[in-house]
């Protein structure tokens, strides 16, 4: 299966894009507004995986381009730009396509980050309005910790959440999270409970940064 990775030259996609292509067969596409960057950044990745023995090719071009080629469309991109970036790559969707949506709406202050949903409240039911319609969205990978993901030294052993209305396009989503070792998926119901989930995020950042040696921290649930 393609993945296209929107925004693949950030800290999220960085981490998504090594783990997919150092732990699956799955191809791997890295997008962005600037498609030299992209392809940059996709040699980058590819000489990364080369020196711990994965030989693969990972492809990078324009947000559009990749959306085209893929399968799985992970919008990992800032909250403030989730609905352009649907818009921008819309008509390259094609039916059966799955759109992914990790962000989360957060502010910062001398007291730490807090969760500040957008007025449709979540990021994620925001992303599913401005979805082509029979496009599905799904809400995943919000508590997971960039830096964690793109280290490939370090062990996982983490869970997850996916969100979505369309039961299919979750099962596609964690059929493809759970390839990647240490990584389970746990079902948190319909896009309705996404304020929830995102919420998570900030509470996580700000424990990481209380507390010695948690700054790649992740939730394992029994």
């Amino acid at each position: 299966m393609d993945i296209a990775l929107l925004g693949g030259t950030g800290d999220i996609g960085e981490g998504l894009a090594l783990r997919f292509a150092y732990h699956t067969n799955h191809e791997v596409l890295i997008g962005s507004r600037d498609p030299e960057r992209a392809e940059g950044k996709a040699r980058e990745y590819e000489t990364e995986l080369d020196s711990r023995g994965v030989d693969t090719m990972i492809e990078g071009g324009s947000n559009e381009a990749v959306a085209a080629a893929a399968d799985v469309v992970v919008l990992a991109v800032p909250p403030y730009y989730v609905a352009d970036t649907i818009e921008t790559v819309a008509a390259a969707l094609d039916e059966g396509d799955i759109l992914v949506s990790p962000a989360t709406g957060m502010d910062r202050d001398d007291a730490g980050f807090h969760y500040h949903p957008p007025p449709a409240g979540s990021v994620t039911r925001h992303a599913a309005n401005a979805a082509p319609e029979g496009i599905p969205l799904v809400g995943a990978y919000h508590n997971l910790a960039a830096g964690r993901l793109a280290n490939l030294d370090a062990d996982l052993g983490i869970d997850t959440f996916v969100l979505g209305d369309d039961e299919d396009a979750k099962d596609v989503v964690t059929w493809l999270t759970e390839d990647i070792e240490g990584l389970r998926v746990l079902d948190a119901g319909s896009i309705a409970n996404a304020a929830e989930v995102e919420s998570l995020t900030p509470l996580l950042i700000n424990v990481a940064a209380n507390n010695e040696g948690l700054h790649e921290l992740g939730l394992e649930l029994k």
